[in-house]
């Protein structure tokens, strides 16, 4: 018995100690999505939203490895609580039996409480001398009474405390039967509250990160009036040189620095002045589409050609009638050593086309958020390319690919994925690598007048009265300056261009350079000449670090970061349109 109850006091210990998870409770804060064209605004509640995030995430991590936990060994406590409630059971009727023996040990111990106190007193020492025949028996009769009285007390004892043991067990019994169940509601309540508490974080967790992807969306959308200026593909445009924005362009004034950029602007599929490099080399169309596309993709060469394709505006056409109205490369390539770039393009416009349709089920714009598409075929080389690739279609688990493409990458193509299918990322390079990049680009060898560009206009034209991408010391040195700020993770929302009201015709905050500088002294230093600028460049086709001579001493900036206040604070319609850039000085 005293065992029993010792294992049964340790293992209700045991769910003591579990009970002592405390459900934790979160105040949450207005989390919302500005419907506003003010940058100023979005950024900021897009940083009051993450800061919600960042704020909660510790409490939550530590309650969700609690949960995980309290779940992983509710099975076995369960088990245990069922193990104490049958040895609970066990010494119920255990006690039972006890009280059953221990009425009939009360009749007894009456008795023998009455033959003692008798045998105590009831006897006459005189009377057992004279009723003696000897010594002997006198010595006899003495010793047996002694020894009666003797045992009778000890049964008496005994008695008394198996009373007592079981009144004390009987106690302990019924408090540890409350323990019990007050254990088990406890713990089951605790799960249910943890599980309960993470759930609600989780899901406001949600909630904001939705919200913080809305703001993000909305300042993209201000932020592409500067930085979209550049046209997808090629088309039939006049090409889109600019001898301003050359690196060999002479701004008049010394120090000038000025951004780069390699191509534009997804840098995702087949580049087509990529392909015309190719072509002029000697590369099939096959050959062309298996170096963007990926050596696991097929080039289906019999692919229905019944197939109708609803362009918006325009109607249904047959995929192939489709196709030989897709302005999106010069027919003139095909004259040029290009014709097998023609036949490349041909294919990946009709794979993305039946792709985006879903075969024909549904409809595709007419301009080059999908494929620029006129009511009129091309004709000329293009047609020619169309005609003699009938029916190719780029195919992956049976179905059409969604074939990318766009004018310039750089010299790198990113990888992207489609169909559960996903191109290479790749150097487009004659080596094959980044050794012979830049001089060996394929991009650099088709003269694509946008694999190396600074740029400083609008689509329309807009330049906000500055006649090249060129910055003078004091401007570049303001840039930087705005690097220090946007560090701090305060007074971002000013990071604007000094003349972003009277260029974009927008309404913001910005800061002056003087203002600029003096944030950045209040921040640690401020920027205020620059002696020298070098870049270096990631294996994955990005911009890693631009690093600055100051005079502060060296400032090294990630890629990424330049990428994004340069945009945001560079004057004018001046920007990056490629994480892969670099800085000039002259």
């Amino acid at each position: 018995m005293r065992k029993e109850l010792r294992y049964f006091i340790i293992s209700l210990s045991i769910i003591f100690i579990l009970m002592f998870f405390n459900s934790h409770q979160f105040a949450y804060s207005a989390c919302e999505f500005i419907d506003s064209d003010d940058i100023n605004l979005l950024q900021q509640a897009q940083e009051d939203c993450q800061k919600d995030i960042d704020a909660r995430m510790p409490a939550q991590n530590k309650n969700k490895e609690d949960l995980a936990k309290l779940e992983k060994n509710l099975a076995t406590t369960k088990k245990l609580i069922q193990a104490i409630e049958l040895q609970v059971n066990n010494l119920e009727k255990e006690i039972l039996q006890q009280e059953i023996e221990l009425e009939y040990q009360k009749e007894i111990f009456a008795a023998r409480v009455r033959d003692y106190y008798k045998k105590s007193r009831g006897y006459s020492l005189f009377a057992l001398f004279l009723a003696s025949s000897s010594a002997n028996d006198l010595f006899r009769e003495l010793s047996y009474r002694q020894s009666a009285a003797e045992n009778d007390k000890k049964i008496i004892i005994d008695i008394s405390q198996d009373l007592k043991k079981l009144n004390d067990n009987k106690t302990k019994l019924e408090a540890n039967n409350l323990k019990l169940n007050n254990a088990k509601a406890k713990l089951d309540q605790d799960t249910k509250n943890l599980a309960s508490d993470v759930k609600k974080v989780e899901d406001f967790f949600s909630q904001v990160e939705s919200t913080i992807a809305a703001l993000s969306a909305k300042q993209q959308a201000l932020l592409a009036e500067k930085t979209g200026t550049f046209q997808t593909t090629v088309g039939e445009v006049p090409l889109a040189d600019d001898p301003a924005s050359r690196p060999d362009y002479n701004p008049g004034f010394s120090p000038a620095f000025a951004a780069f950029s390699f191509g534009a602007p997804h840098r995702k599929g087949m580049s087509q002045y990529g392909a015309f490099g190719r072509a002029k080399a000697g590369q099939s169309a096959e050959e062309i589409l298996k170096a963007y596309y990926g050596g696991g993709i097929e080039i289906k060469k019999d692919y229905s050609t019944s197939i109708n394709i609803n362009v918006q505006g325009y109607g249904s056409v047959d995929i192939e009638t489709y196709t030989k109205r897709i302005y999106e490369m010069p027919g003139s390539w095909g004259d040029e050593g290009g014709m097998e770039a023609l036949k490349a393009q041909a294919v990946a416009a009709r794979s993305y086309a039946l792709a985006y349709t879903n075969n024909g089920a549904g409809s595709i714009c007419a301009t080059e958020s999908c494929q620029v598409y006129k009511p009129t075929n091309k004709g000329g080389k293009w047609e020619e390319a169309v005609n003699a690739t009938t029916g190719w279609v780029l195919v992956v688990n049976g179905q059409p690919f969604s074939a990318w493409y766009a004018s310039t990458a750089g010299g790198y193509t990113y990888s992207y994925s489609a169909q559960g299918y996903s191109t290479p990322g790749l150097w487009d390079t004659s080596c094959g690598n980044q050794g012979c990049w830049t001089s060996e680009a394929w991009e650099k060898k088709a003269d694509s007048p946008w694999f190396y560009k600074g740029w400083y206009k609008s689509r329309s034209g807009s330049s906000c009265g500055r006649s090249h991408p060129w910055l003078t010391q004091e401007e570049m040195a303001d840039i930087l300056n705005a690097i220090v700020v946007y560090r701090s993770g305060q007074g971002a929302e000013h990071i604007l261009p000094v003349d972003y009201n009277s260029c974009f015709g927008s309404s913001g905050d910005s800061w002056s350079q003087e203002q600029m500088r003096n944030e950045a002294n209040s921040r640690g230093g401020a920027f205020s000449s620059i002696s020298g600028v070098s870049t270096t460049y990631s294996s994955g086709g990005q911009t890693a670090k631009v690093n600055f001579s100051t005079n502060r001493g060296s400032f090294e900036v990630s890629g990424d970061e330049f990428y994004t206040v340069f945009n945001l604070r560079a004057p004018g319609r001046i920007a990056l349109k490629s994480k892969l850039f670099n800085i000039e000085k002259k």
